[in-house]
């Protein structure tokens, strides 16, 4: 057995020793997941979600990829182990994975800019 020394990355988490605290971080993950969301250049904005969302089951609005839009919620569900404030948002958009259409696409858009006002 060999010592590799303090711990600083695992699983795509980032572990930060402080002299008080130990930080646990995903800024590289999520950097990773906006750049596959194509969201990399996005305007960042402030807010979690859109004041008073509903969003049903039974929309209307036009199919999205559903293969995609697991996959970027998944990879959201992923960085709430880090990041507890986004955990009601992503288990808001997560009840709609089983039939995506737009507005729900919407609400995850909306998620990742607030990820990219709030990498750090």
């Amino acid at each position: 057995m060999s010592d590799l020394g303090a711990l600083s990355y695992y699983l795509g988490i980032e572990v930060r020793l402080g002299k008080e605290a130990l930080i646990l971080v995903q800024t590289a993950y999520a950097s990773k997941l906006l750049e596959r969301s194509s969201m990399a250049e996005c305007k960042p904005c402030m807010t979690l979600m859109e004041e008073r969302l509903k969003l049903t089951k039974a929309s209307t609005t036009a199919k999205v990829d559903a293969t995609l839009y697991r996959s970027i919620v998944g990879d959201l569900r992923y960085l709430v182990h880090t990041r507890p404030d986004i955990a009601f948002a992503v288990g808001y958009v997560s009840r709609f994975m089983e039939d995506p259409r737009e507005d729900h696409w919407a609400a995850v858009k909306w998620l990742l800019r607030y990820i990219k006002g709030m990498v750090d």
